[in-house]
């Protein structure tokens, strides 16, 4: 492991040592941490801006085939990530769905879901709260139900959300999100020598599994002067326990909205 004053460099005219951070030179090296369905496209992202993606999904998406697909006379789906999306696309029994209209929690799930065959599709500003008030703008409770396509963990309760409008909703659990049991070795090599300059992290969850895994690999010094760029507070706040990193919020919970905290 490298200790660290490894990431110094001696570029200040009294001598002193400069994090590396401070006269980096393009690309700007970031630790993706999405899962495999979601990093490709995010590293295209960061590639178009000139930075360089290591990947190193820390959630595993399995999806529950045999989940039974809630029986009803839904009035619209709600979608509160891609994954939902992908797991409607690949079941026969949810073809009698595509008709219906969606609500995505963001503009990424939302293009997901258009890929599947849904035509009907509008997407919220990128967070559990935001979806919640467009569908309850959009929609009239009396009209029917809702189906909430979702994984076994979700972040926020927009059941409660939307429940306090007037509205019912159904959740339907088609997938889970496993986490890594250890750092991938993409990570954690990337950590050791000293090669990043920052990680992306759209979820709590995500935000708690990489604190747990550098905590368990013992690599706090590691990540001191690294930049977190977090899709919400939520996503930060999971990570007081690595004091050491320095942490940006994006101005919207959405995609667009992290990329715009990146340097350029």
């Amino acid at each position: 492991m490298r200790p660290p004053w490894a990431r110094m460099r001696a570029a200040s005219s009294r001598g002193e040592p400069v994090p590396i951070s401070s006269i980096r030179s393009d690309p700007v090296r970031l630790l993706v941490t999405r899962p495999e369905e979601d990093s490709a496209p995010l590293a295209d992202a960061l590639a178009a801006l000139g930075h360089e993606a290591v990947m190193a999904p820390l959630l595993a998406i399995r999806f529950l085939d045999d989940a039974p697909l809630p029986e009803g006379a839904w009035q619209a789906l709600l979608l509160t990530s891609a994954n939902g999306a992908r797991a409607l696309g690949q079941r026969e029994d949810a073809k009698p769905l595509l008709g219906l209209p969606v609500f995505a929690v963001g503009p990424a799930s939302a293009d997901v879901a258009r890929a599947a065959g849904f035509v009907q599709v509008e997407a919220a500003g990128g967070d559990v709260e935001t979806l919640a008030a467009h569908v309850s703008e959009a929609l009239v409770p009396g009209k029917g139900p809702l189906l909430h396509v979702a994984g076994s963990v979700v972040a926020g309760d927009l059941a409660a959300l939307l429940g306090a409008k007037g509205f019912r909703v159904e959740r339907a659990v088609l997938y889970e999100a496993a986490m890594a049991q250890a750092l991938p070795l993409a990570a954690r090599e990337a950590l050791e020598g000293g090669r990043l300059d920052g990680v992306i992290l759209y979820s709590p969850r995500t935000a708690r599994a990489f604190a747990s895994l550098v905590i368990d690999a013992g690599l706090q010094a590691c990540v001191t002067g690294l930049t977190a760029y977090c899709l919400s507070p939520a996503v930060a706040a999971a990570l007081e326990c690595l004091p050491g990193l320095t942490v940006k919020i994006a101005r919207r919970p959405d995609q667009a909205g992290l990329l715009s905290i990146l340097p350029a």
